[in-house]
Order: structure tokens, then C-alpha cells, then sequence
């Protein structure tokens, strides 16, 4: 079955493409804390279905050639052995399960519903991590079980007086600090995280620009350009295509602008291209949204730089 594929490529790209099926799409969420449980849950990957991505990118094909050590053709075809199979199984009203990905069926308007796995966490740099739980109320039993002990004791009434409120204050202070100093060290952790996930999140796309190729049809003709500097305060870029020569990121920039974007090439990367931008965004959540409205209107396989 092609899900362990699946499933591999899930820790390495966003979106990984079942030729006449759909796509599988992930997305890092941050670390966050639940207040209801007093939890602290670690960033993850969560897991999407677009059922409208059907395109074959090569990008399964080939991993698995690679894996099984077979031709992109009978790849190809293995794929599409295997889409047939879960079509048929959808059409009889069976639930499909990709483990360790999650399960796919058919509601009543016959549309796939996907529902993922929660305990597969795709996201490398939480290997290890775990939810961590805060349970404060624990502080304070502990100290009404202790106050309400009974004592006996042959020291006279007003010493045993005097001797409870001595280690009731003692209690009540080492509470109040280790309450202050575990909020501190979740903090920390948090943000520590989070620059983890950002981190990777570029390492990603990196890789993603070192492994892609890309194809001019027809020869571009030179252009006279001005190379723009990086705006240090938009670090969120949307790319349309990346471009070995200079002149033909300029050209693709002008097109763009016909287009009514506001369109710019980065500096050229490690790998050897310029990257080409529908624009770029001063926070994570305008990009997002931007790049939504690009994948319904213009370009699918438009994707988000963090820069």
C-alpha cells in the first residue's frame, strides 16, 4: 500500500499529491496551552485533505521508484491501482484507513470526509516532546491536607499555636514561589519551541527550492533591472516560481505587476535561484489569507517563504 509513502513524505513537504485522488496538506500549529485542562500541548503538524488537488506533481511517483527501486511508469501505474481500489471501497460505503494518516469516507452529499490521526505528529522538531500537564490544584489540597493533620503534642497549647502558623507561612511562601518560578520555565519553553518550529518550517522550504526544476518554454529577451532590497518588516513571502537567471525573475515580476500584484524577486539563495513574489506580508496570518485567495484564483502551487 502507497501510505507509508504518504505518510513519509508528510514529515518532509506541505503537500503531498495522490494522482486522481487528492492532496494531503499540513500545517504547523504553535505550541499552546489548554486552560479547561491546564496542559500544555507541543507545535505539531496538523493534517488537512483538498480532494480538488488531483494533478500529478511527480512528486509520490518518484519516492516511490526510488523506495521500490522500479520505473516512474510503473510507479505511475501502482498509484493509480491503488486510488481505483479506494474509489471502489468509497463507493460501497466503506471507510478508508491510511495509517498512520487517519481515515477517509464519503457523507450523506457524498463528498470525502477526512479525518486525521491525532496521535501522528509530523512535525520533526517535536520528536520527544509530550503534553505536560499544571495541575495547581494538587498545591493547594496538599496544604489543606497538611493544616487539618491532627497534631498531638505534650508542648503546651499557645507553643503548638505558634508552631502551626510557623509552617502554615513556610508553606504558603514556597508555594507562591514555585507556582512563579514553573510559569517562568513554561514560558521559556513555549518560545523555545516556537523558534524551533519557524526554524524548520525554513529548512523546509529550502529544500523544497533545492529539489524543484523549473522550465522557460521561450527564451527571454534581456532586461534592463533594478534589484530591490529585502523589506526587513515583511518577513512572510508568497512565491510564485524561482528562476536561475536574473532577467527572467525581472520578467516574471513584470507579468505579475500586469496582474495587479505587487510583485518582487528576492536576492539569489544558496541554491541558485531568485525566488519570484505575488508580495510580501508583515505577519503570518495576512499571508495566509493572501495565499488562500492566489490558490482560488491564480496559482495553486503558490507557497509561503518565511524570511
Amino acid at each position: 500500500m502507497i501510505e507509508k509513502y504518504i505518510s513519509a513524505l508528510l514529515y518532509r513537504y506541505q503537500c503531498v499529491i495522490v494522482p486522481g485522488f487528492g492532496a494531503f496538506l499540513t500545517e504547523v500549529q504553535s505550541a499552546s496551552f489548554h486552560e479547561g485542562s491546564q496542559t500544555f500541548f507541543p507545535p505539531k503538524k496538523s493534517i488537512s485533505f483538498n480532494a480538488q488537488l488531483i494533478h500529478n506533481d511527480g512528486l509520490l511517483a518518484n519516492h516511490i521508484a526510488l523506495e521500490e527501486g522500479i520505473s516512474y511508469e510503473k510507479a505511475v501505474v501502482q498509484i493509480t491501482a491503488v486510488v481505483s481500489e479506494w474509489k471502489q471501497g468509497l463507493a460501497d460505503d466503506q471507510t478508508i484507513f491510511l495509517k498512520p494518516i487517519g481515515s477517509i469516507h464519503l457523507n450523506e452529499r457524498a463528498n470525502l470526509v477526512f479525518e486525521p490521526q491525532l496521535s501522528t505528529n509530523y512535525l520533526t522538531s517535536s520528536f520527544g516532546l509530550s503534553t505536560v500537564s499544571a495541575p495547581s490544584i494538587g498545591r493547594m489540597q496538599a496544604i489543606i491536607a497538611e493544616t487539618t493533620t491532627p497534631i498531638i503534642s505534650l508542648a503546651p497549647k499557645r507553643q503548638r499555636k505558634y508552631t502551626f502558623l510557623k509552617y502554615a507561612a513556610v508553606l504558603v511562601v514556597a508555594t507562591s514561589i514555585g507556582g512563579t518560578i514553573y510559569k517562568q520555565e513554561q514560558e521559556a519553553y513555549i518560545a523555545e519551541q516556537t523558534l524551533n518550529v519557524e526554524k524548520a518550517v525554513q529548512d523546509k522550504v529550502d529544500l523544497q527550492i533545492q529539489q524543484a526544476t523549473f522550465f522557460i518554454e521561450k527564451p527571454l529577451t534581456p532586461v534592463v533591472l533594478t534589484v530591490k532590497e529585502a523589506v526587513i518588516l515583511k518577513p512572510y513571502h508568497i512565491v510564485a516560481s524561482a528562476f536561475k537567471s536574473e532577467e527572467n525573475a525581472a520578467k516574471a515580476v513584470k507579468e505579475l505587476e500586469k496582474k495587479g500584484y505587487e510583485s518582487s524577486f528576492l536576492e539569489k539563495n544558496k541554491y541558485g535561484f531568485y525566488p519570484v513574489l505575488y508580495g510580501s506580508y508583515a505577519n503570518l496570518a495576512e499571508a495566509q489569507a493572501a495565499m488562500r485567495a492566489i490558490h482560488k484564483k491564480h496559482n495553486k502551487e503558490a507557497w509561503l517563504l518565511v524570511k
